[in-house]
């Protein structure tokens, strides 16, 4: 389904989406109203939402039509992704799987539609109406679970992609309000978006949450996120663990990736290191988690129901190196029932 308030970009979308023999194109709408009204009667796997439009518009509309959706995924196509940092960041903690700025007028060709068709594939169905043989989740369920450490956790590292800012609400909303221990956050965002993520997250979490600099202190319970344009590692400093940030390619083609935080996190903290890898798409994080679990350090990954994409946690969990797979919630309980000392919410 496309909702837009533009004649000419549901057009202009239309042929890309119909250009695809993957996809079928089951409505359009000029607005949220018009989306929900049609959402009663046709079922999609993906929503393109525009979030500038009359009436109640795309931001403030996405709780209803999640509710009206059937588990179909919402993308954000948007000038306001590229333009308005703060609505696209609000969006996507509200429940909106991915975001993709929209070309200006006459730049709807080339680059946009392989990169708008590849992330449609990347989103898959929608989550109550998937075929049983798209996903073999008996196969993949049945790979063992590694024992979990049972060391106090001295560090938190979490990791996500598409749809992870939601799963990150999740989270964070489960866990104890006071855990004595620093959090490490990547999560995949272009750099312009990161402060505003910061500001938002620090809301969620209760907590302070500041965009990580060279040589910052790793405080208990202060969220540390990767910049936009680095990867967040642990190094050791005169007085502890010390931010070092790296630009230099990562494995996964990642920046920030998760690959190379998980692997100083396991260096510095052994089997006091324990990771969260939460929805995303691709393979990041993999060889970083091995680097960690040989280390001593626990990983435990979001589980294929709650995730917007079951990339990430499913690679980890194929390659023998999750110790639990669950929602993001119980996920956060599990990390509470390892901490050292008291917590309090």
């Amino acid at each position: 389904m496309i909702v837009d308030d533009s004649v000419v970009a549901r057009a202009v979308l239309s042929r890309m989406v119909e250009s695809d023999d993957a996809f079928e194109l089951a409505a359009v709408a000029g607005t949220a109203e018009d989306a929900i009204d049609a959402l009663q009667s046709v079922r999609v796997d993906t929503i393109l939402l525009d979030l500038e439009m009359p009436g109640a518009g795309g931001l403030r509309s996405i709780p209803r039509i999640l509710d009206n959706a059937c588990g179909a995924h919402i993308m954000i196509v948007s000038s306001m992704a590229e333009e308005g940092a703060e609505e696209t960041v609000a969006a996507l903690a509200l429940g909106a799987a991915d975001a993709l700025p929209k070309p200006g007028t006459g730049r709807f060709n080339g680059r946009f539609s392989e990169i708008l068709l590849s992330r449609l594939k990347a989103l898959g169905y929608a989550e109550d109406s998937r075929p049983a043989a798209v996903a073999p989740v008996g196969r993949v369920l049945h790979a063992p679970l590694r024992a979990m450490s049972n060391d106090a956790i001295q560090v938190l590292a979490i990791g996500a992609s598409t749809g992870g800012i939601h799963a990150l609400n999740s989270f964070f909303e489960a866990l104890p309000r006071r855990i004595g221990v620093p959090i490490l956050v990547t999560q995949h965002l272009p750099a312009p978006f990161m402060p505003v993520f910061a500001r938002q997250l620090a809301i969620a979490a209760k907590r302070e949450a500041l965009v990580a600099e060279e040589g910052m202190l790793l405080l208990p319970d202060r969220v540390i996120i990767a910049p936009g344009d680095a990867h967040l590692l642990v190094v050791a400093g005169p007085d502890g663990p010390i931010v070092h940030l790296d630009r230099s390619a990562s494995s996964s083609g990642c920046l920030p990736s998760l690959d190379p935080m998980f692997q100083s996190v396991g260096s510095v903290y052994g089997t006091a290191a324990s990771a969260v890898v939460l929805t995303g798409m691709g393979r990041d994080g993999v060889q970083g988690a091995a680097r960690m679990v040989s280390a001593g350090g626990s990983v435990l990954a979001q589980d294929e129901g709650s995730c917007a994409v079951w990339g990430m946690p499913r690679a980890v969990l194929e390659a023998g190196l999750a110790c639990a797979v669950m929602p993001p919630d119980k996920l956060a309980r599990r990390i509470a029932s390892r901490l050292g000392g008291d917590t309090c919410k």
